[in-house]
């Protein structure tokens, strides 16, 4: 496993593990998702710990915080070391005053059954501004409830109002960040390379289209994936000289396309990737990829396909996905 160069408590992995699917319905994940000593989730973070993962990402809304409390039993049936654990967790910003966030860091916390190494405003709020939000977050730091601050969703100048704001750093900034989806490049990466930050990549596989296991033939079954743009008909066509590059690259690694696209997203030293995991199998991949060095003509040739690949957008893309879901 590689870790970041972080002014950070604990190191964090390079590779770490997204707990979207715990104790949630919206992947078709099933019983083995939830508590228990002989769970999938159980047996998923015993491995990531014995592999070296040490960033564990979950959040309130997700299961409605089921996931927050199956993260926290695997953990300790797994006797994590708390020395080293990194568990982040969001607030879901409805009304995300100093008060509130308090409440709910606090209820998170207990879910987890330990302090939140990382406490993030899952979305900005478009109404009420982070000088509202983060005195709680402070509240929080000083109570020792959460020790890092972080954000997701925002914008460079939001997330430097909401470090000014915090009156201290807010250290990471959760986006979407893949192959397919390279906006954070702009502006998002050249800041944290430059303040000592970390940009967390959720949705690396680009929840999977990126594995090359889908085509305008095999689309996915899941609803999460049928109402996603990148998953019609011509966005997988269109997608398809992507997806040959990386399994290009993938056989001169002996490796997966997966593997490959997880390498391209933690090629930069401040990015910490979170995929998922279905099984412990897709798990060790994940970590798999942490070992995988792209050559300078691999990272080009990856970046060039990317550049040239454009999903359907627009009303084309809305009627695609209403037909989807109609069954059409």
């Amino acid at each position: 496993m590689r870790y970041l160069e972080l002014p950070t408590a604990k190191r964090w992995s390079a590779i770490g593990l997204g707990t979207w699917q715990f104790g949630s319905s919206e992947w078709g994940y099933g019983g083995d998702y939830t508590s228990g000593p002989d769970s999938e989730a159980a047996r998923i973070v015993r491995r990531a710990l014995e592999l070296g993962i040490t960033v564990f990402d979950t959040a309130e809304v997700y299961g409605f915080g089921r996931s927050e409390r199956i993260l926290g039993d695997a953990l300790d049936r797994a006797d994590a070391d708390p020395a080293t654990t990194v568990v982040a967790s969001k607030v879901f910003p409805v009304l995300p005053i100093g008060p509130v966030v308090e409440q709910r860091g606090v209820a998170s916390s207990g879910r987890v059954r330990r302090p939140l190494d990382l406490y993030q405003v899952h979305q900005p709020n478009p109404v009420i501004g982070d000088r509202r939000t983060m005195p709680g977050m402070r509240t929080l730091q000083a109570a020792g409830v959460v020790d890092e601050v972080g954000v997701s969703n925002y914008s460079l100048d939001r997330w430097q109002d909401a470090e000014a704001a915090l009156g201290s750093r807010v250290i990471s900034n959760q986006v979407q960040y893949s192959l397919v989806s390279r906006d954070p490049e702009r502006e998002l990466l050249p800041y944290a390379a430059e303040a000592g930050r970390a940009v967390i990549a959720y949705s690396p596989l680009a929840q999977g289209l990126l594995s090359g296991k889908f085509d305008a033939d095999h689309r996915p079954a899941n609803r999460v994936r049928q109402i996603n743009t990148l998953f019609l008909p011509e966005s997988l066509r269109r997608a398809q000289p992507l997806i040959d590059v990386l399994r290009e690259v993938a056989a001169a690694h002996d490796a997966t396309p997966s593997q490959i696209a997880l390498a391209w997203t933690i090629h930069r030293p401040e990015v910490v990737a979170i995929p998922g995991a279905s099984s412990v199998e897709q798990l060790e991949s994940n970590c798999a990829a942490a070992e995988i060095v792209l050559a300078g003509d691999e990272w080009t040739a990856l970046n060039e396909a990317s550049d040239r690949f454009e999903p359907v957008r627009g009303v084309s893309a809305a009627l695609g996905v209403a037909r989807g879901l109609a069954g059409v």
